[in-house]
C-alpha cells in the first residue's frame, strides 16, 4: 500500500526523495533513476520538471538553503546586545550544519555561484545585518564587502577542512581557531573612536551602517552621492585624492 502524502507535490517530492539518497548514500546514489524509484515516480517526470541532473541538484541546493535559513531564523536574536558575539553564533550556525549535514552542504556550496535562490539571498542578508551592526558599532575593521567574504570563506573552509578529515583525526579545537582567527581578521579588540589615529575609516563605517536602513531628511540622489563619500573613506581611511 501506498502511504506517501498526496499532498506534496511531484516537484516535492522528488526533491525530498534526491535530498535522503544524497545523505544516506553520498552523491554517486543519486541517480534520476534512483530519485525516480525513490519518489514513486516515472524518470521523464525529473526532465519535465527539473530540465536535467543538474536542474535537480540546483533543486536540492534550494531545498537546503530554506531549511537551513528555517533554523537560523528560528534562532535569531532581531536585537542582539553583543555585535561579535552574534557574529560568532552565525558562523557556527553553518559551521554545525556543514558537519552535521556534509553532503547536502557540499551541493549547496556547489551552487552557490549559479542563480542564488530566495532563501540563498534571504540568508545573506542575514549575515549583512550582522556586518552592519558591527559596522555601526565601530567593531568593524575591514569594509563590510570584505568581511562578508572574510566570513563566508573561514567557515566553507572550515567545513571542508573538518569533513575531509579522517574521523579519528578530526578536533573541535579546530573549528574554533578558525572561528576566532575569523573574528580577529573581520572585528577590532574594542570599538573604534569615531576618528582614528588612521583617518576617519571607522567613522564612515558606523555612519554608513546607521544611514542603510533609510534616511528620510536625503533624496535619493542624495544618499547615492554620500554613500558614494562613505565608501570612499571606509575604503581608505579618507587619504587625500589627487
Amino acid at each position: 500500500m501506498d502511504t506517501r502524502d498526496t499532498t506534496v507535490s511531484p516537484r516535492q517530492r522528488i526533491v525530498e526523495a534526491a535530498v535522503e539518497l544524497l545523505e544516506s548514500g553520498g552523491p554517486e546514489a543519486v541517480s534520476t533513476r534512483a530519485v525516480a524509484a525513490a519518489a514513486g515516480m516515472q524518470a521523464p517526470a525529473i526532465y519535465r520538471l527539473f530540465g536535467d541532473k543538474e536542474g535537480l541538484l540546483e533543486a536540492v541546493a534550494e531545498h537546503g538553503y530554506a531549511e537551513f535559513l528555517a533554523g537560523k531564523r528560528a534562532q535569531l536574536d532581531p536585537a542582539p546586545q553583543n555585535a561579535v558575539e552574534d557574529l560568532r553564533h552565525g558562523w557556527d550556525l553553518v559551521v554545525e550544519f556543514g558537519i552535521t549535514r556534509p553532503a547536502l552542504f557540499a551541493v549547496m556550496d556547489r551552487a552557490t555561484g549559479r542563480g542564488a535562490d530566495a532563501a540563498h539571498r534571504a540568508g545573506l542578508e542575514i549575515l549583512h545585518g550582522r556586518i552592519r551592526r558591527l559596522a555601526a558599532g565601530g567593531w568593524l575593521r575591514v569594509s563590510e564587502e570584505l568581511a562578508a567574504q572574510i566570513i563566508q570563506a573561514t567557515g566553507r573552509g572550515a567545513v571542508s577542512t573538518y569533513n575531509s578529515t579522517p574521523p579519528d583525526r578530526r578536533d573541535p579545537e579546530l573549528l574554533t581557531a578558525l572561528r576566532e582567527a575569523m573574528v580577529g581578521a573581520v572585528t577590532r579588540a574594542e570599538p573604534a573612536l569615531p576618528v582614528t589615529e588612521t583617518g576617519p575609516a571607522s567613522a564612515a563605517r558606523a555612519l554608513r551602517a546607521a544611514l542603510s536602513d533609510g534616511a528620510g531628511t536625503l533624496s535619493p540622489a542624495e544618499r547615492h552621492l554620500l554613500g558614494e563619500w562613505l565608501n570612499r573613506l571606509a575604503a581608505d581611511g579618507g587619504a587625500p585624492h589627487a
